[in-house]
C-alpha cells in the first residue's frame, strides 16, 4: 500500500485536475447557450431556402441548368470537413477524422480525393498525407457569414473551373448538448428533390425561375456552409461540456477512493503505532 504522503499528493494532483475539468465545463455551458441559440435561430431559414432551390432546380429544363447543378464524370473530389482547434471534447473530432477516412478509403476509392480544413484537428490529422489543399481553421477566429461566405466563393469557383466534379461537407450537426451527428452533405453539385415538384402552385416567380435560380445558388451554398460550421461549432461546445462534466465526475469518484484508502491507512499507521506503544509497556513491566 502507498505510504500517506503518495495519498496526499495523488488527492491534490486529482483535485487540482477536478477543478480544471469543472471550470472547463461552466465556459463551455456559457458559449454553448450563446452557439445553440445561433444556430437554432439560422436553421429554419436555411433548410427554407435550400428546400426552394431544390425545388426550383428540379423544374428547369436540362439545358437552362445552373452551372452548380452540372453532372461531370466524378474524378477529382474535395472534401470540406470541419472540426475544432482544441480537443478535450470526447469523440467529436475523432467522428470527423473517422468519417473523413471512410469517405477517402471507401466512397471514393480510385478517385482523386482532397481534403479542405476546418479547424486544427482535422488539419492535424490529414496535412501528412499530403492531401490538405487548404486550411481555414482561423475561420473560428472571427465566425461570421462574411467571412465563411469567402470561403463558399472559393469552392465555387473551384467547381465551376472544373478543378473538381464533387465537393462534399463534413460536420458534426448539433441535437443537444449530448448528442452530434454525423453528417456528410453534398455541397456541389446541386442535388435536385427527387419525384415532382409542385412549386408552380405555391409561389408565383418574377422574374423568371432561371434568373431566380442564378440568384438564389450563390446565396443558397454560402448559407449552406455557414450553417455547417455554426452546427459544428455549437456540437464543439455541448460535445467538451458533456466531456469535462464526466472527466469531474470521474475525478471525484477517484478523490473520494483516495480519501477512503487515506484514511485506511492512517487509521492502520495510528493503530499500529498504538500496539508498539503497548507493546513497549508491556515490556517494561515484565
Amino acid at each position: 500500500m502507498a505510504n500517506l504522503k503518495e495519498i496526499r499528493n495523488r488527492i491534490s494532483s486529482v483535485s487540482s485536475t477536478m477543478q480544471i475539468t469543472s471550470a472547463m465545463k461552466m465556459v463551455s455551458a456559457a458559449k454553448l447557450k450563446k452557439a445553440q441559440d445561433a444556430i437554432t435561430a439560422m436553421r429554419p431559414y436555411a433548410d427554407k431556402l435550400t428546400e426552394l432551390l431544390q425545388s426550383l432546380s428540379a423544374t428547369l429544363d436540362a439545358d437552362s441548368g445552373s452551372q452548380y447543378s452540372e453532372e461531370r464524370d466524378i474524378k477529382n473530389v474535395l472534401i470540406v470537413s470541419i472540426s475544432s482547434n482544441r480537443g478535450l471534447a470526447g469523440a467529436f473530432n475523432s467522428n470527423i477524422i473517422k468519417q473523413t477516412q471512410h469517405l477517402i478509403d471507401n466512397v471514393h476509392s480510385g478517385k482523386k480525393v482532397s481534403v479542405i480544413a476546418i479547424g486544427k484537428k482535422i488539419n492535424d490529422a490529414f496535412s501528412k498525407k499530403g492531401i490538405v489543399v487548404a486550411n481555414h481553421s482561423s475561420i473560428y477566429d472571427d465566425l461570421t457569414f462574411d467571412n465563411v461566405a469567402t470561403i463558399a466563393e472559393v469552392l465555387m469557383d473551384k467547381f465551376v473551373t472544373g478543378e473538381f466534379d464533387k465537393i462534399e461537407i463534413v460536420y458534426n450537426k448539433f441535437k443537444n448538448a449530448a448528442t452530434q451527428i454525423v453528417m456528410t452533405e453534398q455541397f456541389l453539385p446541386i442535388v435536385p428533390v427527387e419525384g415532382e415538384a409542385n412549386v408552380n402552385s405555391d409561389y408565383v416567380f418574377e422574374p423568371s425561375k432561371i434568373e431566380i435560380v442564378e440568384q438564389l445558388i450563390p446565396k443558397s451554398l454560402k448559407t449552406q456552409l455557414y450553417k455547417g460550421i455554426r452546427d459544428s461549432f455549437a456540437s464543439e461546445h455541448g460535445a467538451r461540456m458533456t466531456a469535462m462534466h464526466k472527466a469531474t465526475d470521474n475525478a471525484t469518484e477517484l478523490r473520494d477512493q483516495l480519501k477512503l484508502t487515506y484514511n485506511k491507512a492512517r487509521q492502520a499507521s495510528i493503530t499500529n503505532e498504538i500496539l508498539e506503544i503497548v507493546g513497549g509497556a508491556e515490556a517494561l513491566n515484565n
